[in-house]
């Protein structure tokens, strides 16, 4: 020490010297013996001083002997020499330099001067200076200094009382100081253990060490004190104060806890004395209840007394704090008894301590959770820490509840404070305008209560615990209790969750380190956890209780923030700790506290419900959680209204609910991973609070004010105005926050804005009020920031949008839409790590929601859909990658029901696809592309769209064939890895087409849609379709594998072509009227009938033109033939159709796959852009060359061109393929189709014909017919009579078929023309084919002949009998009036003629021919030409019988020679009376000429009857030995006949002599004569003929001259009928002319009887001359004339009598 240095010890000598030299001097009058031993020191001190190296040691030695003087010259008692004295022991003391033996002396001596009430204060000092110095004073002498100063603390001097009392709390404290000081010195050793005593008084204090037993005996007397017992120790007491000795024990308690807690001594003393003491004392407080008087109780109860209880709430503090380890059951009770204290019925100052002892506690939260371990926690414990909040809660109920004795006043609002007289924007505005501050303050129901600062935060600051001078209790300010409780409140909240918190977080972090080494393991939580959550289970609901009043009353802005700050941290405590109940409740709270009052909240209200249930009760008094009041002294910031189903009234928000609103988004905002469930309450309020505020949606889901707020009822102040920027910007943040959450955490929030809206939902049905659309804005706010880890919440956040989508108020849908489509395009564009091109799950993940938007009916919906898919191809076309086949499938989700709009909107995004991004996608969704872009075509609300989509669909299908081969490798890598896949599976791959290969059936998907849109119902459509159907195959079709071709015709063509032969064949044929009323239509197309038609037509050409074009790859075909075969039932069935249109194009189809029309070759296509665009090449008719009514042009006839043609054709097949061109199968197959089609459209309608039937068209028959001559040109080879007769029968038909009125002119020439029809020029040539080919065919052909001419013979007849069509009424065409539903009959006379001439070109040149001769051709041609020739004036045409009779002609000169040489076979025996009929008929016709006939006329006929005559005369009678006798006779007869012909009756008299046909008889005659007397007479029977013949004639002109004499003779003067006169003259001419031949004729060949008969006429002739006519005079003298050459001498008889 600073005292053991040489200076110092020389000073200290010095010192010592001096003093006792100042004794000496004054003691020196008065003292002797004292200053005797003054002097002696002095010496004694030099002497050490001298002999002595360690001055201080020496000293202490001897320091009785050298205090010596000084205690003497205390005994003097002279004040003077007495401080002197003091002063210079104190010096000594202070350098340590006395022994144990001196301190007792000096004690003594002290003892004795305090006795002597001597320098009381000197005393105290010296004491204080004797026990701090050193350690020498112990046991008795120590207990007897302490008794000292006591008893000095009793004196009736203030200033000594004091100054008493300082020391002895400082020697108190300096005798534990020194215990704990010997402790320390031996902690190192090890103790023997105490023998163990039994269970004896324990005061025995054998095994403590000197100042620890000091320590226990001075505390163990304190206590005895106390209980105003003796002590056992401080001997020497007088008297005590309980007041004081409270004080010791509880600094003793306070400074020194470690004695308590490391002696089982002194913990012993503890429990046994002080325990009881204190409980002992407190009672007179617990029996206590104010109000109650003294008499009603049975014995007086003693009041408490406030310093005593004051000091014992003291001493519980300190033992709770310090020694609670020790005394659990002893706390158990003062906690307790805390608890009661608090009670309403104690005295106000008894429950201010009681408060102020309980803010103690509140502010030590490791203690408190100490109770909650050793009693919450234990099992049929009292639950004290639960004991202690509620006692705090029902503490700050009761005091608004119960108004405090004398604070009645409170009601009336003192001046200032912000009742409701300041509301108007004064005091009362809190701190929101707070220019004026009022005095913060409670408010409840009418009860007010001020706040005052009572303590720092954290630490518990006591007023009236340390009121230790006061006697009285002291008054207690209004509003102190309160203020104390809320602190103790705010502080116990606080100290719990700091400490929980800071435990939290290193367990936490303990747990993350564990799972980092053992990623295996599960992390064991802690014991710790436990006792955290019984703390706050313990505690929360008194929190709650308490905090939601405070808040309600509060009208404090600070007071109001702390409150919720408490809640907050509380709710955020809960759910850290997985505490769902109390967290939701906290939650609740300041969700209420931020709404206006009894604000119809359901979530909040079933939570408070259950709360409210939970009445808990302290010590028997039920605690109910109140409701909040509404009358608030709130300043009102904002009106609004109330976000529910059924409008109400306006509701009012104040500052306070703002305040609430931002704590409660501060807890989204930093605690949201804790708050689970709650996030429903969290969330539906800020919706609510919004809702009220006016907030609305904006762009990516962040809240604006809403301008235009719907309805007048919303009104902001402008401080709220200001806020709400504010408000609506931290709400964004919230969201923004919630990418900080764990995952678990973020489905919760999604979870609750889920179930928010479908909240929302719920409301906004059935009205069209607007929505709330919070919940949906924020869903997208969270996802948009969320993009990083979209996948775990986008099934959940999508799934509830899409449910949104369908909602029937279409403000709602629209934000559904609106939040699904941002959430969408953001994904997309969001740089996903790995990228979306990596990770084709997430990809399709995104794009899914989009393709279920599909699903919704909502045209706005699908708009909004639509239009995400065109920003998303413009944005991301190019990466779309995998997603192509959902993009699509929504392009292509277009129904008919959607109308057009949507539709267009759909067909935009396709055109984008198919102009810009067909290349980035991957093959195998082109066939999606195909399919999306035939829905297109097929939707019937836009027909442009449809029609545009088809040429998208043409588009399409020349990408394919510009990038061929890059489709193809792809589509088979493709195509492998699924075949791959499919085996593994065990499966079949499943593809439409199969087996053709991947490219191929892309283009086989193209070909079917475009097939099936060949039969839309609407014809633009159809026609579109199948142009572009034919021109795609026939451009692209050489891209195709053979194989693939099979499925193109069958699955393709054919399908095509049976569908619409279905379709054609049952259209209606109802009439259209015009469409839309502004378009025409035209009459050839106003029914369905007839649209279907023109589809028919196209489909047909189109497929034919392919089997033309692709023939030769189509005969590599398998199944070529079946094929051929089906096409041509097709050709029929459409050629049988009752359409003129479809019939006639059948043909032209049929012509084209013959071949009988050159094929357009590509090359000259392109310049055809009808051919491009896939109209069927015209077929240049045959017909068309000659219009109606010009006469073919004969040299280049049909036939002609024909085989030029095929010629050509012959000339140069493609090698390898002259066979396959000359299949024959191929071309029967076509014949039986043109036989069944000829027989089924020529076949006359049976029955009776009222109801029109359908009759076939001429250019439809022409077709026909002219399709036979190219035909047979194949078949000829194996054609049979079979055949032919079948063809017979068609011609025949064909012609016979009539024009329907209102086509004749175009068909008909005029009536008057001789010209033929096209269809009959077609059937002549079909025969002048077949007979063309028999002629250079081989011989056996040749039966075929006579068939031919029975057809035209048959066709001949025509000219006079026109044929019958069924039972069908024909007029003539004269009668028929145009453009009614007649049928005119052809005129067939051109026809018949030209057959006629045909057939006799044809036996010009086959008369010889064996069949000819054999079958009767001559006999049949005779038979056919009897009819005109027998009509003759009566034929239809006068033409027809001269043509027969020249035609007649010219056969019999061709054919009699061959009859002749023929006659000997029989063959010719029928002809032979034919031939004479024949004659008979025509000579001798029934018929009269006509009336106007001209006289040249008839002279020219006259003449064609000469004609007839001579040729019987050169032709047949010459060779009568070769002709039958019948035969010659019946010719006899005729000519004998005509030879005295009788004229007709009805000649003038002028015209008689040219009508009488002179010229005929004559040469009638003449060639009788001529054949009578020829001379070339080779058979006796031919003379036989002749002279019979003769003798008729001569015997007819004998009978008739005699008649004439006769009637002559009777007439008298009456001339005779000129027709007798005639007859006359003819006969008299007749006689003249036989004269003339006679005379020629050589004698031998006359026979004589002739000679006798016409001498004979002689006499007759002689008679006539009487006659008065002088015609017949004339006549008869000519006749006359001649006989005199027979006036001749008689000649001598010969004998036998001949000349």
């Amino acid at each position: 020490s600073c005292f053991s240095l040489p200076e110092a010890v020389k000073k200290l000598l010095e010192n010592m010297q001096t003093d006792l030299r100042s004794l000496s001097m004054e003691c020196k009058k008065k003292f002797p013996p004292v200053k005797e031993a003054a002097e002696s020191g002095i010496v004694k001190i030099k002497t050490i001083a001298a002999r002595n190296t360690d001055i201080l040691a020496a000293l202490k030695e001897n320091s009785s002997e050298v205090v010596q003087p000084f205690l003497m010259g205390c005994g003097t008692k002279e004040p003077k020499i007495t401080q002197l004295c003091l002063a210079a022991i104190q010096r000594l003391m202070s350098h340590e330099v006395v022994s144990e033996a001196a301190a007792g002396n000096i004690i003594n001596m002290l003892w004795q001067l305090m006795e002597n009430g001597l320098e009381e204060l000197k005393l105290l000092q010296t004491v204080l200076v004797l026990l701090t110095t050193n350690t020498v004073v112990h046991d008795e002498v120590l207990s007897k200094a302490i008794v000292l100063c006591f008893r000095l603390h009793f004196t009736k001097d203030n200033i000594t009382n004091n100054t008493a009392a300082a020391t002895v709390r400082q020697v108190v404290t300096v005798v534990f100081e020194r215990m704990v000081a010997e402790d320390e010195r031996f902690k190192g050793i090890v103790e023997q253990p105490p023998p163990v005593q039994g269970n004896t008084n324990r005061r025995s204090v054998s095994t403590l060490r000197p100042s620890a037993k000091d320590a226990y005996m001075l505390f163990q007397d304190l206590c005895q004190l106390v209980n105003a017992d003796a002590p056992y120790w401080l001997v020497g007491m007088t008297e005590m104060t309980r007041t004081f000795g409270l004080e010791l024990l509880e600094s003793v308690l306070n400074d020194f806890p470690g004695v308590f807690l490391q002696h089982q001594e002194f913990s012993f003393l503890l429990k046994e004395r002080v325990c009881p003491l204190v409980i002992k004392l407190f009672s007179p407080n617990i029996k206590f209840r104010q109000g109650s008087s003294s008499a009603a109780s049975p014995a007086p109860v003693e009041k408490p007394y406030f310093p005593i209880c004051m000091r014992l709430l003291r001493v519980v503090s300190v033992l709770i704090k310090h020694f609670y380890s020790l005394l659990v059951t002893e706390c158990e009770i003062f906690l307790s008894l805390l608890v009661k204290f608090l009670d309403g019925e104690k005295p106000q100052w008894l429950r201010a301590v009681a408060v102020e002892s309980v803010h103690r506690l509140c502010v030590q939260p490791h203690l408190l959770r100490s109770f909650c371990q050793s009693y919450d926690m234990k099992q049929h414990s009292t639950k004290v820490f639960r004991d202690i909040v509620n006692a705090l809660g029902s503490f700050i109920q009761s005091l608004f509840i119960v108004p405090n004795t004398g604070n009645t006043a409170a009601v009336s609002a003192p001046a200032g404070s912000g009742a409701q007289g300041t509301a108007q924007g004064g005091p009362g505005t809190g701190g929101i305008s707070g220019n004026l501050t009022t005095q913060a303050a409670f408010e409840y129901r009418g009860t007010w209560i001020p706040l005052m600062t009572v303590s720092v935060q954290g630490s518990a600051k006591a007023t009236y615990l340390e009121m230790l001078d006061k006697v009285e209790p002291p008054s207690i300010p209004e509003g102190y209790a309160m203020s104390v409780a809320f602190s103790a409140l705010l502080d116990l909240v606080r100290g719990i969750t700091t400490m929980i918190e800071r435990e939290l977080a290193v367990e936490e972090e303990a747990a993350a380190e564990f799972r980092e080494a053992h990623p295996d393991q599960e992390w064991q939580p802690q014991p710790a956890h436990l006792v955290w959550e019984e703390m706050v289970s313990a505690c929360w609901c008194g929190l709650l209780a308490a905090l939601s009043l405070l808040l309600d009353a509060s009208t404090d802005e600070t007071a109001t923030e702390n409150i919720l700050k408490a809640e907050l941290t509380m709710a955020s405590l809960c759910g850290r700790l997985g505490l769902v109940t109390p967290r939701d409740a906290f939650i609740t709270a300041i969700c209420k506290a931020s709404l206006p009052p009894h604000y119809a909240l359901t979530v909040l209200s079933s939570n408070a419900a259950n709360l409210s249930s939970k009445a808990y009760s302290i010590q028997g008094q039920s605690v109910q959680i109140i409701s909040p009041s509404s009358e608030s002294h709130q300043q009102v910031v904002a009106v609004g209204q109330p976000l529910t189903a059924q409008p109400q009234g306006t509701v009012v928000l104040t500052a306070k609910n703002i305040q609430c609103m931002r704590t409660l988004l501060n807890l989204a905002h930093c605690h949201g991973a804790v708050l689970g469930t709650s996030w429903q309450l969290v969330l539906a309020t800020l919706q609510h609070l919004v809702w009220i505020l006016g907030l609305k949606p904006g762009v990516g889901g962040a809240l604006k004010p809403g301008r235009a707020v719907e309805g007048p009822s919303t009104v902001l102040t402008t401080a709220v105005m200001t806020d709400l920027p504010v408000i609506s910007n931290i709400l964004s943040r919230l969201f923004e926050s919630s990418q900080y959450l764990d995952d678990v955490s973020l489905h919760h929030l999604i979870n609750a804005l889920c179930s928010l809206s479908l909240e929302a939902m719920e409301m906004a049905y059935g009205n069209n009020k607007e929505p709330s659309l919070f919940a949906v804005a924020k869903l997208l706010e969270t996802g948009l920031v969320n993009m990083d880890r979209i996948e775990i919440l986008w099934r959940p956040l999508t799934g509830h949008l899409l449910e949104v989508c369908q909602h029937p108020n279409s403000r709602m849908r629209e934000w559904g839409a609106e939040a699904l489509t941002a959430l969408i395009k953001a994904g997309l564009a969001y740089k996903h790590d790995p990228p979306l091109a990596q990770n084709q799950r997430l990809q399709l993940l995104l794009l899914n929601p989009l393709k279920e938007l599909s699903n919704v009916l909502h045209a706005d919906i699908r708009q909004k859909q639509l239009e995400s898919v065109l920003q998303i191809l413009q944005s991301q076309g190019d990466s779309l990658g995998p997603g192509w086949p959902l993009v699509l499938g929504v392009i292509g989700a277009i129904r008919n029901d959607q109308g057009e709009s949507l539709i267009r909107t759909a067909f935009q995004c396709l055109q984008l696809v198919v102009t810009d991004f067909l290349p980035t996608m991957p093959c195998t969704c082109l066939q999606i592309v195909v399919d999306v872009a035939g829905s297109f075509g097929l939707q019937n609300q836009e027909l442009n769209i449809s029609l545009t989509s088809i040429g998208l669909l043409w588009n399409i299908s020349d990408y394919f064939f510009q990038r061929g081969e890059v489709i193809t490798q792809e589509l088979e890598r493709e195509e492998e890895a699924l075949q791959k896949q499919a085996q593994e599976k065990g499966e079949t791959l499943n593809r439409p087409f199969h087996p053709a290969p991947p490219f191929d059936c892309l283009w086989l998907c193209l070909y079917a849609k475009l097939g099936e849109l060949c039969v839309d119902p609407r014809p633009a459509v159809r026609k579109s379709a199948g142009q572009t159907l034919f021109s795609t195959i026939a451009a692209h079709g050489t891209l195709l594998q053979q194989p693939t071709w099979h499925i193109v015709v069958w699955k393709v063509l054919f399908h095509l072509l049976d569908c619409v032969r279905t379709s054609s064949t049952t259209a209606d044929k109802e009439k259209i009227e015009s469409g839309g009323g502004n378009i025409l239509i035209h009459h050839s197309r106003d029914t369905a009938e007839k649209q279907w038609a023109e589809t028919w037509v196209l489909t047909l050409a189109g497929v034919a033109r392919i089997f033309n074009t692709r023939r030769y790859l189509l005969q590599q075909l398998g199944d070529f033939f079946e094929a051929w075969e089906v096409l041509l039932n097709h050709i029929q069935s459409a050629a049988l159709s009752k359409n003129n249109e479809v019939s006639l194009a059948a043909l032209k189809s049929f012509q084209e796959i013959l071949q009988i029309v050159t094929p357009v070759k590509d090359s000259d296509k392109a310049g055809d852009a009808l051919a491009a665009m896939g109209v069927p090449p015209v077929l240049i008719d045959p017909l068309s060359a000659s219009g109606p009514g010009r006469p073919l042009v004969r040299s280049d006839s049909l036939v002609e061109r024909l085989t030029r043609y095929n010629g050509a054709e012959m000339q140069a097949p493609p090698p390898g393929e002259e066979s396959a061109l000359e299949d024959s199968a191929l071309w029967w197959s076509a014949w039986n189709t043109w036989y069944r089609t000829g027989t089924d459209s020529t076949r006359p309608p049976s029955g009776p014909t009222e109801k029109l039937s359908f009759i076939p068209s001429q250019p439809f028959l022409t077709a026909l017919i002219q399709i036979f001559p190219a035909l047979y040109q194949h078949i000829k080879a194996n054609f049979s009579m079979e055949d032919l007769k079948k063809l017979g029968v068609i011609l025949h038909g064909a012609v016979s078929v009539p024009i329907s009125s209102d086509a004749s002119p175009f068909i008909l020439p005029s009536y008057t023309e001789a010209v033929l029809t096209s269809l009959q020029e077609a059937v002549l040539t079909a025969l002048d084919v077949l007979q063309k080919a028999i002629c250079v065919g081989p011989e056996n052909l040749q039966v075929m002949y006579p068939a031919i001419f029975e057809q035209l013979l048959l066709f001949v007849e025509f000219s006079c009998k026109p044929p019958q069509y069924g039972r069908m009424e024909t007029k003539h065409v004269a009668n028929a009036k145009y453009n009614q539903a007649e049928w005119v009959a052809l005129n067939y006379v051109p026809f018949a003629e030209r057959s006629l001439e045909v057939v006799v070109d044809l036996y010009h040149k086959t008369a010889c021919h064996k069949a000819v001769i054999n079958e009767k051709v001559l006999q049949n041609i005779i038979k056919t030409l009897r009819m005109p020739l027998g009509l003759k004036y009566a034929c239809p045409s006068e033409s027809t019988w001269k043509l027969a009779v020249s035609s007649l002609l010219k056969v019999l000169s061709i054919g009699l020679p061959v009859a002749r040489q023929h006659a000997s076979s029989g063959r010719f025996d029928t002809m032979w009376p034919e031939l004479a009929n024949a004659f008979e008929d025509f000579l001798f016709t029934k018929s009269t000429p006509p009336d106007n006939l001209s006289i040249q006329e008839f002279q020219k006929n006259e003449a064609i009857d000469v004609e007839v005559v001579q040729l019987i005369s050169t032709e047949i009678l010459p060779f009568a030995n070769f002709i039958p006798k019948d035969f010659v006779g019946q010719i006899m007869a005729m000519l004998n006949k005509g030879s005295i012909h009788s004229q007709s009756p009805s000649f003038t008299e002028a015209e008689i002599d040219v009508r009488m046909r002179e010229e005929f008889s004559k040469v009638c005659f003449e060639t009788l004569l001529q054949f009578s007397f020829s001379n070339k007479v080779s058979t006796p029977q031919e003379g036989y003929i002749s002279r019979m013949a003769l003798s008729v004639l001569l015997k007819r002109s004998q009978d008739v001259l005699r008649r004439y004499v006769e009637d002559e003779r009777l007439s008298g003067r009456c001339p005779l009928p000129r027709q007798q006169v005639t007859e006359i003259i003819f006969v008299l001419k007749a006689i003249s002319t036989l004269m003339d031949s006679l005379k020629k004729t050589q004698p031998e060949n006359v026979d004589g009887n002739t000679w006798a008969q016409v001498i004979a006429l002689y006499p007759t002739l002689v008679e006539c001359i009487t006659c008065s006519s002088s015609e017949v005079s004339s006549a008869l003298k000519e006749a006359l004339g001649p006989f005199k050459d027979f006036m001749q001498p008689p000649v001598s008889r010969v004998q036998n009598g001949e000349s």
